[in-house]
């Protein structure tokens, strides 16, 4: 594994980090308190490049690669996990799935300006009675009788970015008679501002609450043929394809997350005197620590495996599932662990808003929920090593 980066990829590190600091970490806390999406600084970023690094520059991204990706969205996510989660789905959710399935017509209209930082686009596979269950899909959408559109009707929900979403990538039953069900479903690119799409309830989340996330219905949504992702049919393997780049990204968003509540537990030791010494002293405390760090060191090397098996993957074809699974697995449930150290090392102000502790521990939740609970990330991890199904 070759662990050493180019000019490029530190130069993007560093334009995050930057940005990140001076631009996200004086707001963040106001973001999470308020609920507001943050309008101002998402648009800021798309003009840096940060929601297209992978896409080429023709399509209006900075042609990057994986690791550059990933760099740039660890330092986001150490100020502010729902501005990652934001970027995380423009570039994997959104951008990467057109990338690789669309048609050059699909990459001109619906890429280029999300790519661009000009519109943000989502992703819709979770239904109200389907999570982790993705297959058992109840949102549908028969050909119109001319064969000119697909017609949709259902409810989406989680759907992260739903409330300011220019464009939508969704996944509907097109053939409702398919065995097995899921060989029915496609991918198709909805357009918001069109007639039959409506916003539902928005999700009053626990953490990463600036990220707006809401429920979308759909009533005789019309959706051109042309605007069909991929085959009829092939939706749900583009959505695992899709998953799998997504899990690198979360994986990323949960070390920058853990990484920012290690950097503070580690200042906070410097600085908290108990019983006449600094806290640092203390041999629990430095065991904590020294238990943080290896974990993180360790999502990090993980989190590089998998996005080099991306790379590998763009010459070679092989998929680099087991890798970005193991990644989330692991990333996700290190941020958990070490921002729940990081409180108790804090103490009762671990535990208060005044410092941005607390808010790393409820950002650091989810990581473990989305794009694939850690129960079905073990599910995929010792089927592909078993090979049993």
């Amino acid at each position: 594994m070759d662990l050493q980066l180019s000019d490029e990829q530190r130069m993007i590190r560093d334009m995050a980090r930057d940005f990140a600091q001076n631009e996200i970490s004086p707001i963040a806390a106001h973001h999470d308190e308020t609920g507001e999406f943050p309008h101002e600084t998402i648009m800021r970023m798309g003009e840096q490049g940060f929601m297209g690094i992978e896409v080429p520059e023709e399509y209006g991204g900075v042609g990057m690669d994986t690791i550059a990706y990933v760099l740039a969205l660890e330092e986001i996510s150490k100020a502010d996990a729902a501005h990652a989660v934001i970027m995380s789905v423009c570039n994997s959710l959104y951008c990467y799935g057109i990338l690789r399935y669309g048609t050059e017509e699909q990459k001109r209209q619906y890429l280029q300006p999300v790519a661009s930082g000009e519109a943000i686009g989502s992703y819709a596979l979770t239904e109200p009675q389907s999570g982790s269950d993705a297959g058992n899909m109840r949102v549908a959408a028969p050909l119109s009788l001319d064969g000119s559109h697909y017609i949709i009707n259902g409810t989406k929900s989680w759907i992260t970015s739903g409330p300011v979403a220019k464009y939508i990538v969704a996944f509907a039953q097109t053939d409702p008679e398919a065995k097995p069900r899921h060989r029915g479903v496609s991918a198709l690119i909805v357009d918001t501002e069109e007639p039959g799409f409506e916003l539902g309830k928005t999700e009053p989340k626990l953490g990463i609450r600036a990220s707006a996330t809401c429920e979308i219905h759909f009533e005789d949504y019309k959706c051109p043929v042309e605007a069909r992702l991929g085959k009829e049919g092939e939706g749900f393997k583009i959505s695992l394809a899709v998953l799998d780049a997504g899990r690198i990204g979360i994986a990323a968003q949960a070390l920058g997350i853990a990484e920012a509540a290690y950097e503070a537990s580690v200042q906070y030791a410097r600085d908290r005197q108990a019983f006449g010494h600094k806290i640092g002293h203390f041999q629990m405390i430095q065991q904590k620590l020294a238990d943080m760090k290896c974990r993180i060191e360790a999502s990090r090397l993980l989190m590089y495996q998998a996005a080099l098996a991306k790379e590998a993957w763009k010459k070679t074809e092989r998929r680099y599932t087991l890798e970005s699974s193991i990644a989330k697995l692991y990333a996700s449930e290190t941020a958990m662990w070490v921002t729940t150290q990081a409180i108790q090392i804090h103490g009762g102000m671990g535990y208060s808003k005044e410092l941005p502790v607390e808010r790393y521990f409820r950002d650091a939740k989810v990581t473990e929920i989305y794009e694939g609970t850690s129960e079905i990330q073990r599910m995929v991890i010792a089927r592909l090593e078993t090979g049993l199904r």
